[in-house]
């Protein structure tokens, strides 16, 4: 199909509606109008000095305003106005032409603030095609809508804007002539006359310095003209960099490769800057949906994602690029809770403080309505939900494709903080020596966990899955700041593949915000630095929460070349939501690259919500993580967190039982300080030295296997001063 003309100072094409004085609306015919016949200076003059009242569209609450706006050497201004209907103001000298009223039928209004402007040198111009009277006026920090009270009105604005953007630059070209330009070199004849030269080295000295500037003012000349091109394609790129950043159509089926909530960070850091009215910034979603409806954008399919794009960089590859859990003939999952036994009843946390006034707060047990019935062990397991992409990294890995595979791995590292959104409720602090145990055969892994430390609390996680082994130690440093807490996590998480690659990476900050007022909810920033030690590192930051911000949990990081130090890959997207990551072409990426590369990759994007919400929020993967499937109870040890009781009874439901056997169970925690000071260690993790990480040693699985859990002491039982003793023995045999 041939490609429609465009016309040289505006992104308007000469075939669209409205373009040209006899043009008519979209209703009409479809032929192409008649192009408007050449002006003259003096009619270029007043049609480029114009005003008028249009309707700027403001958000939803507001809708369409009157804004009186001017247009003077390339300069639209628009300022407030009340009542449309009884303001005009002056016109100097009456050279302007007003466009859609008459310059004697209304009153002249003073002292109008100017509270807009726009260049049009760096904006373009498009009409919609839903509404002939609407048009758009792009710029870099926002894209003003606008509309008139006729087509006509709308034809005479636009060809206004189009003649005074021509006029800026053809004046702007025109403002260096070396014919006018020349310099004396008077001082230095009469300087070297005084020092007694002759008039023939004079003017060979004279002919040397013409010459001299005459290249100098040659090469400023080409640099003014560049910028003067440079400006002159600006506003189309610059028109679509804010087309393509506004696009949002994204569904199940059908990926779009450039979405909304990253561009508009782009979007939103100028609108803060903007010489507009912030008050008034145009809706992001409904602006969206306007360009998207009416013009003729450019969308990149997501059947051009992941395994085509693969196809183009690496050998023939295998499906292994699903994120969907294959069903199990062995296990089946649940899907839901228990119901409930008991109401639940509310607790106002206030009271709670009023209650324990003057009290040992190391001695006041929080009621379970704060907790969710899972354990922080299953909490480290809910963080490799999406352990496919390890599989798919190990795969790129043995093709050869160590670049896929550290953006597969950065993506599992984001995908750990999916499963946060909407928790309100923390998890229940496990017992000194409690472990947990998971066993997914459907996701090909298996995991084990164990609470190694008492204080500081610190737990450790080792799992094997299709191709690679994960494992690491946290702990939780936490700074209160009356209306929000701030978690630090301390330690360092390791993935070995078989083939010997590793990466290390730690946790960034949490920050849950309104504990006293105001809806909770938890924020993830910081910096998270993934080191390999092969070619690849990658460095990704976590937006930090701010009330302005219109586009919360950002994530965005680049890929690097350990060697020659080059961006190799760009990640962005949101911790709560995807991550698309762009491969560069060449070393070199500008500051928009993620919106303006066309090979955007999808590389993870959350599961859906759970078909039986709870009220804890849990997804559909946290549900199973406490279930006790058939079979699975004579396996455990005695020490594994689906046997605690306070746990087990808030999951049914069971409010009151549950409050009991938690205030039991913090009874026994306070023991296990002195316990662990009396030289209790870890069953199955060890450390080389107090800053190195906790590691597997193994023997569980074989222990599993024989059901042989000798020096597992039953820590969810009934505690006495001989258990202690007896699980201090254990501990130290």
């Amino acid at each position: 199909m041939r490609a429609r003309d465009m016309h040289p100072l505006c992104c308007i094409t000469s075939d669209c509606p409205g373009f040209g004085l006899g043009a008519r609306s979209p209703s009409d015919s479809g032929e192409i109008p008649a192009a408007a016949p050449p002006l003259s200076d003096e009619d270029r003059a007043q049609a480029t000095s114009v005003a008028g009242i249009l309707y700027k569209w403001t958000n939803f609450g507001k809708g369409w305003r009157p804004r009186w706006f001017v247009l003077r050497e390339g300069v639209l201004t628009y300022c407030k106005i009340r009542q449309p209907e009884l303001v005009a103001p002056p016109v100097e000298g009456g050279s302007m032409r007003l466009i859609g009223i008459s310059g004697g039928s209304r009153s002249a209004g003073e002292g109008l603030k100017v509270v807009g402007v726009v260049h049009l040198k760096i904006s373009s111009f498009r009409e919609s095609k839903s509404d002939d009277k609407r048009f758009y006026v792009i710029t870099p920090g926002k894209t003003l809508q606008l509309r008139t009270d006729s087509v006509k009105d709308r034809v005479a604005w636009i060809e206004a804007l189009v003649a005074a953007r021509s006029e800026s630059f053809l004046n702007d070209s025109c403002g260096i002539n070396p014919n006018d330009t020349c310099f004396s070199t008077e001082r230095l004849r009469s300087r070297m006359c005084a020092e007694g030269l002759g008039e023939t080295f004079i003017r060979d000295c004279e002919k040397i310095i013409q010459a001299e500037f005459s290249q100098h003012f040659a090469q400023m000349r080409a640099r003014y003209e560049d910028y003067l091109s440079f400006l002159g394609t600006f506003p189309q790129q610059m028109e679509g960099f804010n087309l393509e950043g506004r696009t949002t159509r994204i569904d199940d089926d059908r990926v779009q490769l450039i979405k909304n909530e990253f561009s508009s960070s782009v979007h939103g850091k100028y609108s803060e800057y903007s010489n507009t009215e912030s008050s008034e910034d145009i809706d992001q979603k409904q602006e969206a949906d306007e360009l998207s409806e009416e013009d003729d954008l450019c969308y990149f399919d997501s059947r051009q994602s992941f395994s085509d794009f693969a196809l183009s960089t690496s050998p023939k590859i295998t499906n292994f690029n699903s994120g969907d859990v294959l069903p199990s003939p062995l296990t089946k999952r649940r899907t839901k809770l228990p119901d409930p036994i008991e109401k639940e009843k509310g607790v106002s946390l206030w009271s709670m403080i009023k209650d324990n006034v003057g009290k040992d707060l190391t001695r006041v047990c929080l009621p379970v309505y704060f907790n969710e019935p899972l354990s922080s062990l299953q909490k480290c397991f809910e963080d490799l939900e999406y352990s496919f992409l390890l599989d798919r990294a190990y795969e790129y890995g043995k093709m050869g494709n160590s670049l896929m595979r550290i953006l597969n791995v950065a993506a599992f590292a984001v995908s750990a903080y999916a499963s946060s959104e909407g928790r309100l409720c923390k998890p229940f602090n496990p017992l000194l020596g409690e472990t947990y145990e998971a066993e997914f055969p459907e996701k090909g892994l298996r995991f084990f966990s164990e609470k190694v430390s008492h204080h500081p609390m610190v737990m450790a996680c080792h799992c094997e899955g299709r191709g690679w082994k994960f494992w690491g130690d946290s702990e939780l440093k936490s700074k209160f700041w009356g209306q929000s807490i701030q978690l630090d996590p301390v330690g360092k998480l390791t993935l070995e593949f078989d083939d010997g690659e590793t990466f290390q990476w730690s946790k960034v900050t949490t920050t849950i915000h309104n504990l006293i007022i105001g809806k909770v909810f938890c924020n993830h920033h910081g910096t998270m630095n993934i080191s390999g030690n092969r070619q690849y590192s990658c460095t990704l930051k976590f937006k930090e929460h701010s009330f302005l911000d219109r586009n919360p949990r950002q994530v965005q990081g680049f890929v690097h070349d350990k060697s020659s130090g080059a961006k190799e890959a760009t990640l962005i997207g949101r911790w709560d939501d995807s991550i698309y990551c762009t491969v560069n072409d060449d070393t070199s990426i500008s500051n928009s690259c993620a919106l303006e590369q066309q090979n955007n990759t999808l590389l993870w994007k959350k599961n859906g919500p759970p078909e039986n919400p709870t009220r804890y929020n849990l997804t559909s993967f946290a549900i199973t993580l406490n279930e006790i499937t058939p079979g699975l109870k004579e396996k455990l040890p005695p020490t594994d967190s689906r046997l605690r009781p306070d746990q087990r009874y808030l999951e049914n439901g069971q409010y009151e039982k549950a409050n009991a056997e938690k205030l039991r169970l913090e009874k026994r925690q306070r023991m296990s300080r002195k316990l662990q000071e009396n030289g209790w260690h870890p069953k199955w993790f060890q450390r080389t030295s107090e800053s190195s990480t906790f590691q597997y040693i193994g023997g569980y699985w074989e222990a599993r296997e024989q059901r042989n859990w000798d020096g597992c002491p039953n820590i969810f039982g009934e505690f006495s001063d001989d258990s202690s003793t007896a699980a201090e023995n254990n501990s130290k045999s």
